[in-house]
């Protein structure tokens, strides 16, 4: 099968790899119909020293189930599934208490010998606490828009929402997000969808922040740093935001998170923080009693009810895919998006 390695910074490759195989019990085969690139997959693109024989690459995926392991009883081949992004037994201490992205019998892809999915078949440990079928849709004759607003279920919408989850995003309530990327914009539809009153969107890229208020961000501000921050608290009335979503993992946007939370808010992190130390004293959070959130999002916690409303038609988060290609030409997708010249890019088998 093909399948994506990255080799070092910069470097990706599609090359012919052996097709998985049943390992466990607790296995399954899935062959890919859609994944994608993830935001996240551009820092080990900056980053990432040379390795041999690489790292597979991936973490969004929707296919058909292919093979089952014995203890798989509840799939069934031929299933349309959601793959979250790290595979989970969904019976631990940690996944009862929502939090499946720490399992404690789980993982993520592309490491410990479980393959990436931005590949034709991956094997999918955990597969009955894992994979969430779709019912009553065939991939073979599915609209392609609703293809892609499962495919976000698999991550990048279902972290905007975690953002806002473990943020306390209520009716009434002001909300600042910090990033115009997929997750940030993910994070205004569900915060809209809380029933926020005011959301402000920090983004400088028109086509991005179009979408942020079509989603229902109330402004958009294009300004960062201390411009930035004059402008969200005058769009407060001086206060700054109740719930601060931040998406982009870097540390200017955490200091411009806690720069723009109103006393006694809260800010969300679901960036990947780029950064092992940051400001939590006196001047940042303690002083003005500010609650510091957020963390990887336990996407199999939401799955179920976010497959409903897709299906239902209330939410359309596919929207954030504005390219689509074959598995062949994924390293120039990988260049699209690092030079924003794609917001995020669908791989289609």
């Amino acid at each position: 099968m093909r399948a994506a390695v990255m080799h070092q910074a910069g470097d990706v490759r599609v090359e012919t790899v052996p097709d998985p195989r049943i390992v466990s019990p607790t296995d399954a085969i899935v062959r890919s119909v859609r994944a994608c690139i993830c935001g996240s997959d551009l820092h080990p693109y900056h980053s990432l020293p040379a390795s041999d024989p690489g790292r597979p690459m991936g973490h969004e995926l929707i296919g058909v189930v292919e093979e089952l392991g014995a203890e798989v009883t509840a799939l069934s081949v031929g299933d349309l599934v959601v793959v979250p992004f790290a595979y989970s037994d969904n019976t631990c201490p940690a996944c009862r208490d929502g939090f499946q992205a720490a399992c404690h019998h789980g993982g993520f892809y592309g490491s410990n010998g479980v393959g990436g999915l931005q590949a034709e078949l991956a094997r999918i440990p955990q597969a009955a606490g894992t994979l969430v079928a779709v019912p009553g849709v065939d991939p073979a004759t599915a609209d392609d828009a609703l293809l892609k607003s499962l495919l976000t279920l698999s991550d990048v919408y279902l972290t905007g929402y975690h953002a806002a989850f473990m943020g306390g995003v209520t009716a009434g309530s002001t909300v600042a997000v910090v990033g115009d990327g997929a997750v940030g914009l993910s994070a205004v539809l569900a915060a809209r969808r809380m029933g926020a009153e005011q959301i402000i969107l920090m983004g400088r890229h028109a086509e991005r922040t179009d979408l942020g208020v079509a989603w229902g961000a109330t402004d958009v501000v294009p300004e960062r740093g201390d411009e930035g921050v004059a402008r969200v608290l005058e769009l407060t009335g001086g206060l700054g935001a109740q719930v601060v979503l931040e998406a982009v993992g870097l540390m200017p946007a955490y200091v411009q998170s806690y720069s723009i939370a109103r006393t006694g808010g809260t800010i969300s992190r679901v960036g990947v923080p780029q950064y092992s130390d940051a400001p939590v004293g006196g001047t940042s959070l303690f002083r003005r009693n500010l609650t510091l959130t957020g963390g990887v999002a336990p996407v199999r916690a939401y799955l179920e009810d976010a497959i409903q409303d897709v299906l239902n038609g209330e939410i359309d988060p596919g929207k954030v895919f504005d390219r689509t290609i074959g598995i062949e030409d994924t390293p120039a997708g990988y260049a699209a998006m690092d030079a924003r010249e794609a917001l995020k890019v669908m791989i289609e088998f």
